[in-house]
């Protein structure tokens, strides 16, 4: 096999490997989510908070996801109730996987940059809670509801 062929046999194979859907980024009213891999087995995301802002109070039904800060400094808001719901300061090097079902939060102290890897049920959100307004279960008794 001559080396032109060789060439266009490795580009072949590393087209099959390559993640095939683009990169996409998606504003949100806290900052924005950079989408970097999209499987039928996984997503990868970059979540950018900036500070002062905050995610919504929410659960998955589905979803499973681990997030790992990369930078800045954030308050994490987790539990597996209301009465176990409570704060978390989360630094750069943290990590937290976030099973389905357990009510979270993240708010931004600074600037903040989240490394994200789920399942791919990206539909899959129960907003408790959101200080912009999208909440789809808010309960005006939820505590840190605004």
């Amino acid at each position: 096999m001559g080396q032109g062929s060789r060439e266009t046999a490795r580009r072949a194979i590393i087209r099959r490997l390559v993640v095939s859907k683009a990169v996409r980024r998606e504003e949100k009213p806290w900052g924005f989510e950079l989408i970097w891999a999209e499987t039928e087995l996984y997503v990868g995301k970059l979540l950018h908070v900036r500070a002062g802002e905050a995610l919504s109070v929410q659960y998955h039904e589905r979803k499973d996801e681990t997030l790992h800060l990369l930078k800045g400094s954030m308050v994490l808001r987790m539990g597996d109730s209301l009465e176990t719901f409570g704060p978390v300061t989360f630094e750069p090097g943290d990590s937290v996987r976030m099973r389905p079902g357990v009510i979270h939060q993240m708010e931004a102290v600074t600037d903040c940059e989240v490394l994200e890897v789920s399942t791919p049920h990206l539909d899959d959100l129960v907003r408790l809670s959101d200080r912009y307004g999208r909440a789809s279960g808010s309960s005006p008794s939820w505590p840190g509801g605004e």
